[in-house]
């Protein structure tokens, strides 16, 4: 796992909005489609088959080609339609995350501890 201090998190952030803007488009599109996508399945036995099926699946791959680049740089994706994000780091010896989402500042100000979640988050 790797750990980030918060400058190190901060850096990232501007590579990692446009990510997850895409992801967040994305994901609407997969959302939109997965009544028919779950019909689709279904009917899979008999052929299957659906409106938009190729949008819905170039969308899937959009979303997990998007999320393993977020993965690889050591980064979790906890929202797909929130854009939220959480980076390990260390706190007063004990592994913690630094949380941050589409829309606030581009800077982490928030952290909580693993087992909290976003409920739990604290001003840095």
């Amino acid at each position: 796992m790797k750990l980030f201090t918060v400058a190190e998190a901060n850096e990232l952030i501007p590579s990692i909005k446009g990510r997850l803007e895409l992801i967040r488009k994305q994901y609407s599109v997969v959302e939109a489609f997965r009544p028919e996508a779950r019909a689709a399945a279904k009917a899979s036995v008999s052929g299957g088959g659906m409106q938009g099926g190729s949008r819905y699946v170039l969308s899937l791959y959009e979303v997990g080609r998007l999320t393993t680049e977020i993965n690889e740089m050591g980064v979790e994706l906890k929202d797909y339609a929130q854009g939220l994000i959480d980076f390990p780091s260390l706190r007063d010896g004990r592994v913690v995350l630094l949380c941050w989402r589409l829309g606030e500042q581009e800077q982490i100000e928030w952290w909580h501890e693993v087992e909290a979640g976003f409920a739990g988050r604290q001003p840095i």
